[in-house]
């Protein structure tokens, strides 16, 4: 009897509108991740083609490109210090990432009582993860550029790309922490080991390939950023190489130079430059899938 009444509603509920909207949904979908795709291809066949222009026709040394410092004469012009630039920028700024990010996301995970000001710091590490670059920049600009007299050296670049990466790797680290089992906690607990001796040989291994993969691709995103060593006075044009404590510029900085010069020649060592920035940045993605999949382990 029920049976046919629910029948008999159903068979009244017009279901056509609901099909249309999750049709145009998903077609909305596809589409946005369709123009995405094409976007970028178009974008990479750019840099091809701009770079195979400058290497056939215009005939630049990729020698010559890779071995040598900035110069006013684009046959002479290299990218050699912008590179070393990068790569300091990257190490240091994984240095000043990495203990300030994963120390803290394993206080507020396995220590910090679950209170309001827990949660309202974990709201808010979430949202500065989402700031514009270019904020740090001015915050790393005002704090250590002039305020602490530092000056627009290697080293206040790379603590502004540590502040623009530090929330990633923090909420990064809190989720691999996070998906550890409580029962692997509580185990290693009832056996007497202390909390300390708990993390440090139970869950630091089992949340350590998530940690360095997204530590990894947080550096991935601080290599390719330019609005906050702009805004710390990073030099356009990378002539020697630089040191911790020296002016310095960047592969992005240096793209961001030539690529506003008049003469069409700079605009191929730009898409040059890109191509190099693209193969470490595929590169980084690589060693963090890597180790994400050689070590990680099912929970």
């Amino acid at each position: 009897m029920s049976t046919d009444t629910d029948s008999g509603v159903l068979s009244e509920i017009d279901l056509t509108w609901v099909k249309r909207k999750e049709f145009l949904f998903h077609a909305t979908l596809f589409l946005a991740s369709v123009f995405g795709v094409v976007m970028l291809g178009l974008l990479v066949f750019d840099v091809l083609f701009e770079t195979a222009v400058g290497l056939l026709v215009h005939g630049i040394d990729v020698t010559t490109f890779l071995a040598s410092g900035a110069s006013r004469d684009w046959e002479q012009a290299g990218f050699l210090p912008a590179i070393i630039g990068s790569v300091w920028l990257v190490l240091l700024t994984l240095v000043f990432s990495f203990f300030l990010g994963v120390s803290t996301a394993t206080y507020l995970e396995e220590y910090a009582p679950n209170n309001r000001i827990v949660r309202l710091v974990e709201a808010n590490l979430t949202n500065l993860a989402g700031v514009p670059s270019v904020v740090y920049g001015l915050l790393a600009l005002g704090v250590f550029v002039n305020g602490l007299r530092l000056g627009s050296i290697l080293l206040a670049g790379s603590i502004a790309l540590a502040l623009l990466v530090v929330p990633i790797v923090i909420v990064a680290s809190q989720e691999s922490l996070r998906a550890v089992p409580s029962g692997m906690r509580d185990g290693s607990l009832a056996t007497g080991a202390t909390r300390w001796q708990t993390v440090r040989g139970v869950v630091f291994p089992a949340a350590l390939p998530g940690i360095v993969t997204g530590t990894i691709l947080a550096l991935a995103r601080a290599i390719g950023e330019t609005a906050p060593l702009i805004m710390v006075g990073a030099v356009l044009q990378a002539r020697q190489t630089p040191d911790p404590f020296s002016l310095f510029g960047s592969m992005p900085t240096m793209i961001y130079y030539w690529a506003f010069r008049p003469v069409t020649e700079f605009h191929n060592l730009a898409a040059l430059g890109i191509l190099v920035l693209l193969t470490i940045l595929v590169g980084m993605y690589g060693v963090a899938f890597f180790v994400r999949n050689r070590y990680e382990t099912r929970l």
